[in-house]
């Protein structure tokens, strides 16, 4: 899917080009200019829609965003291909980041660890389509009590995450200060990159992080949980918003 942004008076222009699993294709589109730094305030969204063709045929494969403010500027020089898997690799990207980013601000809340034991098995309930194809990955928001909020399912798990934070922006939750965020592979360097922009505190996985992922929720004060599964669990960074006693 070939995503857009254009502003007042503005041709729209190409942002990314990513492989997608089709569904919510207007919070993946809203999601990833959010995480990208496009898209900063509900208000200055005026809308998002699948493109028309020279000759009326819908193209569903191509959403544009149009902000009220311009927008051209902001886009990166260059269009690139959004990965669906790897995300992006290096200190200049950290540093980047660094400069789009606010820290999470904080100690954040403390969960109890029994509580995100029980995490994987509550968003295997809402895998519809992986039951289905075994071939999805999934994100999913829970409130500190671990009741689910929203769950979103992509062949891509960045995609599956910005679905998540479109779907938050679009309902003006964000930031997402009292939320854990679980993912059902690892944790990339540009998952965490999207939840501290989320200003999610809380990020769990399944399987593991890279260094680079740990190193960035260093700085962007973001908990990592990872090999979350059966009884057990590892935390790579900022530990205190997990009581392992409990």
């Amino acid at each position: 899917m070939e995503i857009r942004l254009h502003g007042p008076g503005e041709d729209p222009a190409a942002v990314a080009v990513t492989m997608r699993t089709p569904g919510n294709d207007f919070e993946l589109a809203v999601g990833f200019c959010v995480t990208e730094g496009l898209l900063r305030d509900v208000d200055d969204l005026q809308s998002a829609a699948y493109c028309v063709g020279g000759e009326g045929e819908q193209l569903y494969n191509v959403v544009t965003v149009k902000r009220r403010t311009p927008a051209i500027a902001d886009i990166p020089a260059r269009a690139f291909v959004s990965n669906a898997s790897c995300g992006l690799c290096g200190k200049t990207a950290l540093d980047d980041v660094e400069q789009r980013v606010e820290p999470i601000a904080g100690a954040g809340p403390v969960v109890a660890a029994s509580l995100l034991l029980a995490l994987p098995n509550r968003l295997a309930e809402h895998q519809r389509v992986f039951d289905a194809t075994g071939g999805l990955h999934a994100a999913a928001r829970f409130a500190l009590d671990g009741t689910v909020v929203a769950t979103r399912e992509d062949v891509g798990r960045h995609n599956a995450l910005d679905k998540l934070v479109g779907h938050a922006f679009l309902e003006r939750s964000l930031p997402l200060a009292k939320q854990i965020v679980l993912v059902s592979g690892r944790v990339s360097f540009e998952l965490v990159q999207k939840a501290a922009i989320a200003g999610v505190p809380i990020v769990c996985a399944v399987s593991a992080p890279s260094s680079l992922a740990v190193h960035a929720a260093e700085r962007f004060g973001v908990t990592i949980v990872g090999f979350l599964r059966g009884d057990r669990f590892n935390v790579y960074s900022h530990p205190g918003r997990v009581d392992a006693a409990a």
